[in-house]
């Protein structure tokens, strides 16, 4: 027997039911985005290696990124993520874009990771961003967008939250503490590993990394401390902010947010399932003030976050907030009675759709019980017959498939009844 060729490790394929979790992800994004004003972009999917050398980390470019070299042998690579691509298209027309910018996207991406629950290969992301402001009370907008997504999708606050820190405040501590520069790096890795360990290998991590049982201990006060933004003026905006924009109650102070260590430079966000069994966060992001140096631009400083398809899909579908699948867009299927009538079951259809209508026609003459059975099958609303008594007196036959019941009605009245079934 044949062996069937597999899909591509890490891939997905989108079955229409798939496809109706990313076109309904997709629809929420959009209307979340464009509420406040953000114009929907792209950039190509494939880019050259070194535009990731210039920005990311080399833990993406070398070990995460697809690449290959191409005919012309150009070093290339199915993009990894968007804000490299942002950089060079902000700074190429830097001089003609009307600042603050408000961009956002929703594409394919590609890495070459582990495959588990929650990770892919090959996803879609959400990136939202505002380039040309700086300030927390921008910051805050981006988190509303952020919050506004998560509540049109029904997740309250009791479910979703949105945890801010501010990399400038943790710096402040950090320097009373006096961890030198060079260190600030490791000790920001270590934060972001401490829900990872246990509390006895964390502290042994941290004295291996040259902290002394005094910073240790001083760390340990600070990431503690969720009170500690009141110290932050920045911090203070961003949650007045955050409180007239009505969504503060999705948002939470937590000292232990270090993410995006190689480029954000204020305020940092995660959002995440906080009652589910996915512990990987829906999104994050924060305030960069260095996005355009590396790729030629002027310096302009912006605030975004990035949101996968595949965690956020897990968590709808778990918290039942996924609408029931169509199994087709038409409402309505026009019957065909026999060969003779065929073409006046398509022609009815075609007036149909004139009408606004998304109107299926059986594809071939078979017994009339088959064809109601199919539309069953397909959830549709109504099914018409075109029999030679009907096409005669000008009559169409039309059923309601919710209760059986069907009635005769002139040709011009049938988008009238059926009207009355959807």
């Amino acid at each position: 027997m044949k062996s069937t060729i597999q899909s591509v490790k890490g891939t997905r394929e989108f079955y229409p039911e798939q496809m109706a979790l990313r076109n309904f992800i997709y629809g929420k994004v959009r209307s979340a985005a464009q509420a406040f004003g953000y114009q929907e972009w792209d950039a190509p999917f494939i880019e050259t290696i070194d535009l990731y050398a210039a920005k990311s980390g080399e833990e993406l470019v070398k070990k995460q990124s697809f690449t290959f070299e191409d005919r012309g042998g150009d070093l290339v690579t199915l993009r990894p993520e968007l804000t490299p691509s942002l950089a060079r298209m902000i700074a190429a027309k830097q001089g003609e874009l009307v600042f603050p910018v408000r961009w956002w996207s929703f594409g394919p991406f590609w890495r070459y990771e582990q495959p588990q629950k929650g990770r892919t290969r090959e996803f879609f992301q959400w990136n939202v961003d505002m380039l040309g402001v700086n300030s927390p009370e921008a910051d805050a907008e981006l988190i509303a967008v952020g919050a506004t997504f998560l509540r049109s999708v029904g997740l309250s606050p009791e479910r979703a939250l949105i945890y801010v820190n501010n990399r400038r405040l943790m710096d402040s501590e950090f320097d009373a503490l006096e961890i030198p520069l060079e260190k600030r790096l490791d000790v920001s890795n270590l934060v972001d590993r401490r829900t990872k360990m246990e509390s006895a290998k964390w502290d042994a991590y941290a004295l291996d990394l040259g902290l002394n049982q005094k910073q240790l201990d001083g760390l340990k006060d600070i990431l503690g401390n969720f009170e500690l933004w009141k110290k932050s003026d920045e911090l203070v905006r961003l949650f007045a902010a955050l409180e007239a924009l009505g969504v503060k109650d999705y948002v939470k102070f937590d000292p232990n947010i270090m993410r995006g260590l190689l480029y954000y430079t204020g305020t940092v966000f995660e959002a995440f399932d906080v009652t589910g069994s996915l512990k990987r966060a829906i999104f994050g992001g924060g305030r960069y003030d260095n996005l355009l140096a590396d790729v030629g631009g002027q310096p302009l400083s912006g605030v975004g976050f990035a949101m996968g398809d595949v965690v956020i899909g897990i968590i709808l579908q778990e918290a039942g907030l996924v609408p029931e699948f169509n199994p087709s867009p038409a409402q309505v299927l026009v019957t065909v009675f026999d060969e003779k009538l065929w073409m006046q079951s398509i022609a009815l259809a075609a007036e149909l759709r004139e009408s606004g209508l998304s109107v299926m026609v059986f594809p071939e003459p078979t017994k009339l019980p088959k064809q109601f059975k199919f539309a069953d099958k397909m959830k549709m609303k109504a099914a018409l017959v075109l029999g030679p008594d009907e096409v005669e007196k000008g009559l169409v036959v039309v059923k309601n498939l919710g209760n059986g019941e069907q009635v005769q009605v002139q040709r011009e009245a049938v988008l009238s009844a059926i009207q009355k079934i959807l």
